[in-house]
């Protein structure tokens, strides 16, 4: 029998702890001022660059178990799929950053 590698929730954890951290940093810069208790900006993209590679390593080390015959396929298919679907928002986002960057460079001063 084959280990269960991947939470099959994971995505739906994944989005609902993203909106937790957005609402929750909202709610946070509301209530508390200077405080400095919300995440920043730069906090929020490291901690999705974080998860990013550990949604690739998770798929890699399924990848490995399913040649070793140690995982089911389904295991590896899921594995791959999030982290195939990690990577386009990485790109997604990345060309939004390009964009807007490029959109500023065009203002007059």
């Amino acid at each position: 029998m084959a280990t269960n590698i991947i939470n099959p929730a994971g995505a739906a954890s994944a989005y609902a702890q993203a909106a937790g951290r957005i609402l929750g940093g909202a709610a946070d810069a509301g209530a508390s001022g200077a405080s400095g208790t919300a995440t920043s900006f730069a906090d929020l993209v490291k901690d999705y660059i974080g998860d990013a590679v550990n949604t690739s390593k998770v798929s890699e080390t399924a990848s490995l178990n399913a040649i070793s015959g140690k995982a089911d396929v389904v295991d590896l298919v899921t594995a791959v799929n999030e982290a195939e679907m990690t990577l386009q928002t990485v790109i997604a986002v990345r060309d939004r950053v390009v964009q807007a960057y490029q959109e500023i460079m065009r203002m007059p001063i």
